[in-house]
């Protein structure tokens, strides 16, 4: 039984809440807790998955953890580090970051992993590493440059400063911004909406999206090509186009 991440299924929602008071610092069992947990509540039927912190999203890695760490022990506890956030990446259904408090470095990370973020009026986030001598090592570099671009992503990761819900909303770096009481409803909100649509054309369009971004784009139409011819015979695709020709759009009940 997990430790610091408690799941439950709520009609298709898989939410994952992460306890690990008070500032939720990601410790390297945490971690992997994530990642086991957000791939168990998928098994379980999870169509989707939000992620939430309570008062605080996560404030970092447990940096009490990888102070003694020496160049040999970065070098094997990394590849842990990345593979846990990768999990959440990898899941082939919708994922959602509900951001309050505080969302800094690995907790940034976590909520990059995710497809979309909501974030709370006062939640501050920030790649601060740089401030301690590193790097992010759990994709920070390679996920917020994708998301944002090259430029503002060394911003932050030069600076290491915090963004405040506002700028990050202007940057791209989440996608709504509401008050922070109503953060978990509305992610909540947004992931029941997604759980009733049509499990796999979701999963071929997170998959064209995530395999194509960095292909040229004559690959990346190949990968569409594909993910959009498998789905024809499929449950899905007779259902909502049967219920598009016989009552009009968004009438589908996908099943």
């Amino acid at each position: 039984m997990a430790e610091f991440v408690k799941t439950e299924i709520r009609d298709g929602v898989g939410l994952l809440t992460l306890d690990r008071p008070k500032m939720n610092a990601l410790s390297r069992a945490m971690q992997d807790e994530i990642g086991q947990a957000s791939r168990a509540a998928v098994k379980q039927g999870a169509r989707v998955i939000v992620i939430f912190g309570g008062a605080n999203f996560a404030a970092g890695a447990d940096v009490k953890e990888m102070a003694a760490w020496t160049n040999s022990d970065a070098i094997e506890q990394t590849p842990g580090l990345q593979d846990a956030f990768t999990a959440v990446a990898k899941l082939p259904v919708p994922t959602i970051a509900a951001l309050t408090g505080y969302a800094l470095g690995g907790g940034l990370e976590l909520a990059l992993s995710c497809d979309l973020r909501i974030a709370g009026t006062s939640s501050v986030v920030g790649q601060p590493e740089i401030l301690l001598g590193v790097i992010p090592g759990a994709g920070g570099t390679q996920r917020l440059a994708r998301l944002i671009g090259v430029s503002r992503a060394k911003d932050l990761i030069f600076t290491g400063r915090f963004v405040k819900a506002d700028e990050a909303l202007a940057l791209g770096l989440v996608n709504e911004v509401v008050a922070d009481d109503r953060v978990l409803q509305r992610a909540m909100e947004l992931a029941s909406t997604l759980a009733k649509g049509p499990r796999r054309a979701m999963a071929a369009a997170k998959e064209a999206i995530d395999l194509g971004i960095d292909k040229p784009l004559d690959q990346g139409l190949l990968i569409e090509r594909a993910n959009f011819a498998a789905l024809f015979g499929t449950p899905d695709q007779v259902q909502g186009m049967t219920s598009f020709v016989e009552q009009g759009p968004g009438k589908a009940q996908f099943e």
